[in-house]
């Protein structure tokens, strides 16, 4: 049984992996989020605790580490707030993290689909702190996974997913938030290292388009 922080808590798909581990683990978990109480209704608080807090209170972040095995961060899109989750992980001890970042952060997203992503994201302030988030990232001492999640929608019941590594190009278009906490869900049960230091993209199989089916 672990204890796992997840920090973003109000996310979608950090809602999503709130209720999947609470109904098929045993772990216990702390959502991390601004007035997480007033915006989150959990109903097995034996299991859960919330923690109201800022990614650039340090202080807050360390005390919400405690006793924790494992962090998953829902966003990185602030290299500033990245920086400081880094540091508080090392003064609370903590090394496994599990990280959402988004496609492009190397430039890996080959032909059309490349073309329209960049198009779309590419030179925004945002992917620009995403780069740098993930670059601290994988210069830090810690035991992480980088997932760098395609275009997302929602679709119950679809959680089919494919894995591009970091030295492959990104294939790919789309993929559901519910995919994506599958995702996670796997890795975390994963008791081996297979997903220690990496960056693995993550899209829906048989969506190598051009852009995504929503656009």
């Amino acid at each position: 049984m672990m204890k796992i922080l997840i920090l973003g808590a109000v996310g979608q798909i950090a809602r999503m992996l709130t209720n999947e581990l609470l109904h098929k683990t045993d772990h216990s978990i702390v959502l991390f989020a601004r007035n997480g109480r007033k915006r989150l209704n959990i109903v097995d608080d034996r299991r859960v605790l919330i923690v109201d807090g800022d990614f650039k209170d340090k202080d807050k972040l360390v005390h919400a580490m405690e006793d924790v095995d494992l962090v998953y961060i829902n966003d990185m899109g602030n290299e500033n707030s990245t920086k400081t989750i880094i540091d508080a992980m090392k003064d609370a001890g903590v090394k496994r993290v599990i990280a959402a970042s988004v496609l492009g952060i190397y430039d890996e997203v080959p032909g059309a689909f490349g073309e329209w992503n960049k198009r779309m994201i590419g030179e925004t302030p945002r992917m620009r702190s995403q780069v740098e988030s993930a670059r601290m990232l994988e210069n830090s001492d810690l035991n992480y996974t980088l997932l760098r999640l395609t275009w997302l929608y929602n679709q119950a019941g679809n959680t089919k997913y494919m894995i591009t590594q970091k030295d492959e190009p990104f294939k790919g278009a789309q993929v559901t938030r519910q995919a994506v906490t599958q995702c996670v869900m796997d890795i975390i049960g994963e008791q081996s290292d297979k997903y220690h230091r990496v960056s693995l993209g993550i899209s829906e199989p048989d969506t190598d388009w051009a852009k995504p089916s929503f656009y």
